[in-house]
């Protein structure tokens, strides 16, 4: 077993079940001041730190980390953080403390970088207004928020050779199904995740599995299937709403895909 995959194992395990927490303090936003640096005693409790904007520096127990966007990590007790930032590009980070009765929420090493930026602004928006809502269900949706975000740093520290350009590519892939109607074009797919078409190809495969037009025949089929069955259209209605001419076609490709005939799903 490599060293560490043990506990890696046992956290997603963790993270598998609700997020049992004792307290969780105010999320918060902080631009630190020019001449901010940061020598934590050690913790008592678990911090999320989440670095938005700005540039520096962190350090625990002798590792070091370049802080850019997207940098975040989730600190336990005894763990006695250091960092400081370039004064010119302040650091914005977001962060919260939390207890919990369960061992093994921080992962090993402590941070990561979160590729999805939009995602890690947005969980950090909807905390921070939850919470301060004061109620209920705004601390709930709070609760949930750290849990997402431990998530997304944990799969960070197991993905951590995970670029931009894979990100790109899983925005095509998503685009793929939410438009699979539309007359796509490899070129225009490899266009809009920067990529020379067989460079775009390459990666589109090693992600997941298939080509980028075998993934968008059945990102079509997918959406025929719910067209089917839940919007009332007909066989030729859907076989045009997602781009076929040939209605016969369509229903071989469905067929193919699914074992049945598009007139079956009515």
């Amino acid at each position: 077993m490599e060293p560490g995959h043990g506990r890696f194992t046992r956290g997603v395990a963790l993270l598998s079940q609700p997020l049992t927490l004792t307290r969780l303090s105010a999320p918060t936003f902080w631009r630190c001041e020019p001449n901010w640096s940061w020598v934590s005693v050690e913790l008592t409790d678990h911090l999320l730190w989440c670095v938005l904007d700005g540039r520096g520096q962190l350090e625990l127990d002798g590792n070091h980390q370049d802080l850019s966007p997207g940098v975040c990590a989730v600190f336990q007790p005894g763990d006695a953080p250091l960092a400081t930032h370039d004064p010119h590009r302040r650091l914005l980070v977001f962060g919260m403390h939390f207890e919990t009765s369960q061992y093994g929420v921080a992962p090993q090493p402590r941070w990561g970088e979160v590729m999805d930026r939009e995602l890690l602004k947005a969980l950090a928006r909807t905390s921070d207004s939850s919470y301060r809502r004061g109620d209920a269900l705004g601390q709930r949706q709070a609760e949930l928020c750290l849990e997402q975000l431990i998530a997304l740093i944990w799969d960070a520290v197991q993905q951590p050779s995970r670029r931009v350009t894979d990100a790109a590519v899983d925005e095509v892939a998503r685009q793929l199904r939410q438009d699979p109607g539309r007359d796509w074009s490899v070129a225009e797919m490899a266009d809009r995740a920067a990529l020379s078409r067989a460079q775009f190809t390459r990666r589109f495969v090693k992600q997941f599995g298939m080509s980028p037009a075998q993934y968008l025949i059945q990102a079509r089929i997918d959406r025929a299937h719910q067209l089917l069955t839940e919007s009332g259209m007909t066989v030729t209605q859907t076989a045009t709403a997602l781009g076929y001419t040939d209605v016969p076609y369509f229903s071989r490709q469905y067929k193919q895909r699914t074992g049945r005939t598009p007139s079956q799903e009515h």
